[in-house]
């Protein structure tokens, strides 16, 4: 499927952008919508992309809201950029409000968009009006990695064992089972997850918006998702204590690829946040609840800029 099939796909509101950073890099993003909405930025989990939009969006167009759905180094359109941290995706997302002649608007994602969200927050202050995470991905003490879906434990441990090579034939096996049969590739790695996930997956509407988003996301190689997963277990190098930015947290308790406990710290490290905690719930939870998430941010952003 060509990108211009892929949108078509998606819905006559979905634009796509793109950026060239002074390193000569790509950066692409979405907008999807009410495109003459209020304007808010959408940070996709790991591995997303700028197609990485719901497949019924009427809890964005309620709102009259201008979604602005983001892409990271490596995925769908934008350049990869090896051995990446943080702080590079946080000048990017500056600049593409920079582009877009916007000064400072909500912010929100889930899973792997944490700290790249957290990032923005920190090293960019004045852009972030109040921001929600959901379901974030924290660091890890060693117990809570053996909580985590077996994909996940695996190669958290063989990244902390320096056992890249091995990182980057499992990341490039799972894009090539995608690639072929995507819901069934994720199913598969989704089967030790909760009972609430593996409904959601089994929801056609969810999967119409998922299923696109992922094989878009990791089109081009498996060198962004490999990029992210040593990232994300590197120091972060946010320095959380500094991080004014109002922020509501929201977790599920039973979550597998994000451990509730591992959340909780990080929160808790967090001056100006708070952490609301889902039951019986999974990691792709906050699916079932985005109007709620919207209506609380986009309240304490109006709070902020009153």
């Amino acid at each position: 499927m060509t990108v211009d099939e892929k949108l078509a796909s998606l819905g006559a509101d979905v634009t796509d952008h793109r950026l060239i950073r002074p390193d000569g890099r790509v950066v692409a993003w979405s907008e999807s919508g009410d495109t003459a909405g209020r304007p808010i930025l959408r940070v996709p989990g790991t591995p997303g992309c700028r197609f990485s939009i719901r497949a019924d969006r009427t809890p964005w167009t309620d709102r009259g809201l201008r979604v602005i759905t983001t892409e990271r180094p490596g995925y769908g359109a934008s350049t990869r950029l090896e051995g990446r941290a943080f702080v590079e995706h946080s000048d990017d997302l500056a600049a593409i409000l920079d582009s877009l002649g916007i000064d400072a608007l909500p912010v929100y994602g889930a899973s792997g968009a944490a700290p790249h969200i957290l990032d923005l927050a920190f090293r960019h202050p004045d852009r972030v009006t109040a921001a929600t995470i959901a379901v974030g991905a924290a660091p890890l003490e060693p117990d809570e990695v053996d909580q985590m879906i077996d994909l996940n434990a695996l190669e958290h441990r063989l990244i902390e064992e320096g056992r890249f090579d091995e990182v980057w034939r499992i990341t490039t096996e799972i894009r090539e089972q995608i690639l072929a049969d995507p819901m069934g590739a994720f199913r598969s790695a989704m089967e030790s997850s909760t009972a609430a996930d593996l409904e959601i997956i089994d929801d056609p509407t969810w999967q119409r918006g998922f299923a696109v988003a992922l094989v878009e996301a990791i089109s081009q190689g498996p060198g962004g998702w490999y990029d992210e997963g040593l990232a994300m277990q590197a120091p972060w190098g946010i320095d959380l204590a500094s991080i004014r930015t109002d922020i509501s947290w929201w977790h599920s308790d039973g979550d597998r690829n994000a451990p509730l406990s591992a959340a909780r710290r990080l929160v808790d490290a967090l001056p100006n946040a708070r952490l609301h905690v889902w039951t019986d719930a999974g990691h792709l939870t906050p699916y079932r609840y985005e109007p709620e998430l919207l209506d609380e941010l986009l309240s304490r952003a109006d709070a902020a800029s009153a």
